[in-house]
């Protein structure tokens, strides 16, 4: 206990001593000292009620205490019930100035944001952003319901599917359907979601005239390519001996910048495309194919082997599934060194199917794997650029599988090799021979699909 409260607590019991043994001389001196005594006691004890009931009275009415003056347990109170309303208050003000600074920061977002209620789907507090991105209007739209508010937008089907939803990466806005959006569900307490919209309609503006310039481009070049590489094709090295190491040259870079150019071309096609069309893929002849490419590409430098243990076939495209596959097994051809192996495995997984192409080459470090799959991006340059690589390979397969909806997934070790594994779903599988079976339908562009 602090010494100035056992100060005033020992100076009330000593005034309360005083008192009684005041009375109890007074009783003497008339001779009824018990009636006297009692009457001081009750007094005492009256008088501390009082006293509650005055702080009781100040604490329920809410009133602001001034600090008391002079000694006592009572006055201790005071001035302990004073500093903490003095605490309190410090304390209020400074939350109400963090708050303050929340929302003024959350209003000077450029993205809108929206903060809704989970189980009622209700609108608790918006940013100004929100009105001109979507649309609300304060306060008309607060308590109201969000899906109702953003109509066309499929909101509640969205929240429905709560911390599972996926983001709508390229959604019309209420306000102007020319404005995108790349909706995303936040949940950020057990009662509310966080609704953050923000506009990409420049960054997908930007995004398509990158399309257009690399597939202008491309087109552009494939003319002038295809004469110099026709010329290149009618020098012969016989009748210009010292000049065929210069010949041979040329004519292999010719053929890399014209690979190079159809890569790009088909990533080009790819990318504008937003579905392919269902045919029945039959997987024997597919396997038979990439191992015949696999052994033309090895030169019989490595072991090629081939399993199918499915028995099934694919809906999809047969030209780009044909396209993927076989980009993954020249991969494997390309860097694993002679001596080496290369296994393609088709087979069951559950309800679907998986491909799997496994080589035994150099690996690919961890570092590397997130972004193996963007278009250009090399491991190690100087490897790509021996084996001829275009660095578009990997890309061409992701935008091949988001179409069909399938998933890449990719395991290696520095030294031990790489396996590239293609997962289909239940809908992309049929019985083989069964090509008169409804092939999939077209899946929901909203949400966007990653491979």
């Amino acid at each position: 206990m602090p010494d100035h409260i056992r100060s005033a607590w020992f100076k009330t019991l000593g005034q309360l001593a005083g008192i009684l043994i005041a009375a109890a001389l007074l009783g003497l001196l008339i001779g009824y000292p018990w009636p006297v005594l009692t009457l001081a006691a009750l007094g005492v004890v009256a008088w501390h009620y009082w006293k509650l009931r005055e702080v009781l009275l100040r604490l329920t009415a809410r009133q602001r205490l001034t600090p008391a003056r002079g000694q006592g347990v009572w006055n201790e109170l005071d001035r302990l019930l004073y500093r903490g309303q003095a605490e309190m208050r410090t304390r209020k003000r400074r939350l109400l100035a963090m708050l303050r600074a929340y929302r003024a920061a959350a209003a000077a977002l450029p993205d809108a944001v929206v903060v809704v209620e989970r189980n009622s789907q209700r609108v608790q507090w918006f940013n100004k952003a929100a009105t001109s991105l979507l649309g609300l209007q304060y306060p008309n739209d607060i308590g109201a319901s969000i899906g109702d508010r953003l109509q066309p937008l499929p909101m509640s089907h969205w929240l429905a599917a709560g911390r599972n939803a996926e983001p709508m990466l390229d959604a019309g806005s209420p306000v102007d359907p020319a404005l995108r959006l790349n909706l995303r569900l936040i949940p950020y307490s057990d009662q509310h979601w966080l609704l953050v919209a923000r506009d990409v309609s420049k960054m997908l503006r930007l995004e398509q005239m990158r399309r257009d310039f690399v597939a202008n481009v491309s087109h552009e070049l494939r003319t002038p390519l295809t004469v110099v590489h026709g010329y290149l094709d009618m020098l012969e090295p016989q009748e210009f001996p010292e000049w065929a190491p210069m010949l041979a040259e040329m004519q292999k870079q010719s053929q890399r910048m014209t690979q190079l150019v159809e890569d790009l071309l088909t990533l080009s096609r790819l990318e504008a495309q937003d579905s392919l069309p269902d045919e029945s893929v039959a997987m024997a002849p597919m396997l038979a194919t990439l191992r015949r490419e696999a052994e033309a590409l090895s030169h019989k430098r490595h072991t090629v082997v081939v399993e199918d243990e499915a028995g099934v076939d694919l809906w999809g495209s047969n030209k780009e599934l044909h396209s993927a596959f076989s980009n993954l097994v020249s991969n494997a051809v390309r860097y694993t060194p002679a001596g080496g192996s290369i296994r393609v495995r088709f087979a069951r997984e559950g309800d679907g199917a998986l491909l799997s192409v496994t080589d035994s080459g150099y690996g690919i470090p961890a570092s590397h794997l997130p972004r193996i799959t963007e278009r250009f991006y090399r491991v190690s340059t100087s490897r790509s650029r021996e084996s001829g690589g275009t660095g578009l390979g990997l890309s061409i397969v992701k935008h091949v599988l988001n179409l069909h909806q399938a998933r890449l997934e990719i395991e290696s070790e520095v030294g031990h090799g790489s396996t590239f594994t293609i997962h289909f779903s239940g809908e992309r599988v049929h019985e083989r021979g069964s090509d008169l079976l409804t092939p999939p339908s077209p899946p929901s562009l909203t949400h966007g699909q990653t491979a």
